[in-house]
């Protein structure tokens, strides 16, 4: 009788943690949808924009290690801030469940990683970032990010405790309420783009 009420437990305290991660896999279904069929026009136009918010940023101007990403499925592209020399520019590189960051020292040494993303050749960098600017597949209002889905940044962003971090996306990313759990990071502030 008591491995039963083990069992029934064990479900009930896992409940919560299923439905949560059920309804964000349907809302990143639906929000990558609709980011999928985005023109070319469209996505560069919208980074542009969120380009040059970022540089008018606070954050941006104080920063001097500045973390952001490659591209992908017609995610804002941030690869024109890499003409600002004034920044030491970092990407991330991921292992099999972790994530780490390395220094850009131009295009030629990058290289496809793990899932087919241009990364740095190179040691990891051992400091923190001043900044840290992270895709999203989702925003709400109280600045909760919805990711690609395997928990990399999320793991990644949870050590960085003194870095600032900037969300960037469309505003038809922005939802009112995402769902999330525990291991969610907050941003601290969040750029979108108008996409029409």
């Amino acid at each position: 009788m008591q491995i039963f009420q083990y069992i029934a437990e064990h479900v009930r305290r896992m409940m919560p943690t299923y439905r949560t991660e059920h309804a964000k896999q349907s809302m990143r279904a639906q929000l990558k949808q609709k980011r999928r069929i985005l023109q070319q026009g469209t996505v560069s136009a919208c980074s542009e924009e969120v380009v040059n918010k970022i540089m008018e940023s606070e954050d941006y101007m104080r920063a001097r290690t500045v973390m952001i990403y490659y591209p992908l499925q017609n995610e804002i592209n941030l690869l024109a801030l890499l003409k600002d020399d004034t920044k030491t520019f970092l990407f991330p590189v991921t292992h099999r469940k972790s994530m780490e960051i390395r220094v850009y020292t131009g295009e030629a040494n990058m290289q496809k990683g793990k899932f087919g993303i241009p990364e740095p050749q190179g040691a990891a960098y051992e400091g923190m970032p001043d900044l840290a600017i992270v895709p999203a597949v989702g925003f709400d209002r109280q600045n909760y990010r919805l990711g690609r889905g395997g928990g990399y940044y999320d793991r990644f962003l949870g050590s960085l405790r003194h870095t600032r971090k900037i969300g960037v996306g469309y505003k038809f990313q922005l939802v009112d309420k995402l769902p999330h759990s525990r291991h969610d990071i907050m941003m601290d502030s969040v750029i979108l783009a108008d996409s029409k």
